[in-house]
């Protein structure tokens, strides 16, 4: 699924069950001692999707540890985002010299709980799901603007080391640019801008843009899933 969205140079693991075979390093194990059965067979899988991306990408297996906010901790020379949800899991990584920042977020397709979208989307935002929904009535655009919400957020804490609020990211979705197949159904693009300008600016020394006006996203509703990636070519991507 995430294939359909991501660019040539990212390596894509995904599952939608929990293999027999995935285990964890000593060091993950000791995260989850005390969690329930589900949260650690979600945690054990997405590792596991982890560490078959770095092998796609010539890397050693590691563990894959949280850092204090807890992101994903990955090599210096490599980018990578993780997600899980009921029945699907997934890793999406790539060498920061091809991709700047990846952010990727699976969602059940369905509604999302009351009151949530009051939170999580800004009143220009409403204005144009209430529209969107007039045009496509099947589409739980609320739970598609969560979820992109979501990898845009993971993408631009690892590139900036920012830490966005919903409040922080304007959304618009578009939906061309993408031919659905057959089992996909339905698929687009969105935009993501900062509501306050030179909100997403970087510190000094970062590799790459210093900030950024908007960035471009890809999304995909199928099997009872909302996908969504962001993916920022870096300097070594063919322009």
């Amino acid at each position: 699924m995430l294939k359909g969205i991501l660019p040539a140079g990212v390596a894509v693991s995904e599952a939608f069950g929990d293999p027999a075979g995935a285990e964890l390093y000593p060091e993950e194990t000791r995260l989850i001692t005390r969690a329930v059965e589900v949260r650690r067979r979600e945690f054990t899988t997405v590792r596991h999707c982890a560490r078959t991306a770095l092998a796609e990408l010539g890397l050693p297996a590691m563990a894959v540890l949280p850092d204090a906010h807890g992101a994903p901790r990955w090599p210096d020379s490599v980018v990578g985002s993780l997600t899980h949800c009921e029945g699907y899991r997934a890793a999406a990584l790539a060498y920061r010299d091809d991709v700047l920042m990846i952010g990727i977020d699976a969602e059940p397709h369905g509604p999302l709980p009351e009151g949530v979208e009051e939170v999580v989307a800004l009143p220009q935002e409403r204005d144009r799901l209430s529209a969107e929904r007039a045009e496509r009535p099947a589409l739980h655009m609320d739970r598609l603007l969560f979820s992109a919400k979501e990898a845009v957020y993971k993408a631009w804490y690892m590139y900036g080391g920012q830490r966005l609020d919903f409040e922080d990211a304007d959304i618009s979705f578009g939906h061309q640019g993408i031919e659905p197949g057959p089992d996909v159904r339905s698929a687009g693009t969105f935009t993501a801008r900062p509501t306050t300008p030179g909100l997403w600016k970087v510190p000094a020394g970062v590799r790459g843009p210093a900030g950024f006006d908007s960035l471009p996203g890809r999304w995909l509703v199928r099997d009872g899933l909302v996908i969504t990636a962001i993916a920022v070519p870096g300097a070594r991507t063919p322009g």
